[in-house]
């Protein structure tokens, strides 16, 4: 079975600037134990939501095995962190997810590339190594809560 590892809802776009100049500090609770996801809006709570310019990358997804050992969502400016579930796969799709609150459907819309921000914030190489695995952006089609555990994921026909 999938889980999920960590979530992340940040009010605050931490990676502006030079990636030289590093990361602005992490607001406290940044990663949280559950999301409440908004159909066409995003994550209540993160800096995208309801931002029209956002409207197709309201929620982000990466797996854990893309990830380097140790590496996590705060490095990597995703929203949920998933182990177990080939997401990059997954471009085109409408992927649901249910943590136990029932389903919640997000459209696959597009790669999440990854940036010169990985080498400041994970390590050296780690732009390079994360393309064509930096995860997806998606479109929440309903809404719902997601939490961190074990969740059931299935691809909808």
């Amino acid at each position: 079975m999938a889980q999920i590892v960590q979530l992340l809802a940040s009010p605050v776009h931490r990676f502006g600037g030079r990636p030289a100049d590093g990361p602005a500090p992490a607001p406290p609770q940044e990663l949280v134990d559950e999301i409440h996801i908004r159909e066409g809006m995003g994550i209540v709570g993160d800096r995208y939501f309801g931002k029209q310019a956002h409207s197709e990358s309201g929620v982000t997804i990466i797996a854990q095995e893309s990830l380097p050992a140790g590496a996590d969502l705060t490095q990597v400016r995703r929203n949920i962190l998933v182990a177990g579930l080939a997401v990059d796969d997954l471009v085109g799709s409408v992927l649901v997810l249910d943590s136990g609150e029932g389903p919640v459907r997000l459209q696959v819309a597009r790669p999440a590339h990854p940036c010169a921000w990985m080498d400041v914030t994970i390590a050296p190489g780690a732009w390079r190594a994360l393309r064509g695995k930096g995860g997806v952006r998606c479109i929440p089609l309903t809404d719902g809560v997601l939490r961190v555990g074990p969740v059931e994921a299935w691809v909808a026909g």
